[in-house]
């Protein structure tokens, strides 16, 4: 997200109203509703994220316990525990 100069974008008498308000602070204006993004639209992330879980599943299912996997992937064995049940459910 980068900044934007408000003089640049909104007009003059909406600035004045505006720092009634807030004057000189950094605010946050959501998106629309109808242009929101689902989390992970915008990069590879969530994808490599299933691919790592279900990695980890297919491991566990070989046999691999929850602390070796924690200690492999860098997570705790409750994580690996919940991606474990997660996938298992997925694969019903």
């Amino acid at each position: 997200m980068s900044y934007k100069k408000v003089k640049h974008i909104l007009p003059a008498e909406l600035i004045e109203l505006i720092q009634t308000y807030v004057d000189g602070e950094y605010i946050y204006i959501p998106r629309k509703e109808d242009n929101k993004k689902s989390w992970g639209s915008g990069t590879a992330t969530k994808r490599e994220l299933e691919l790592r879980n279900s990695t980890i599943y297919h491991d566990y299912l070989s046999g691999i316990d929850t602390t070796t996997l924690g200690e492999k992937y860098y997570l705790s064995s409750k994580s690996i525990q919940r991606i474990v049940l997660i996938e298992k459910r997925k694969n019903l």
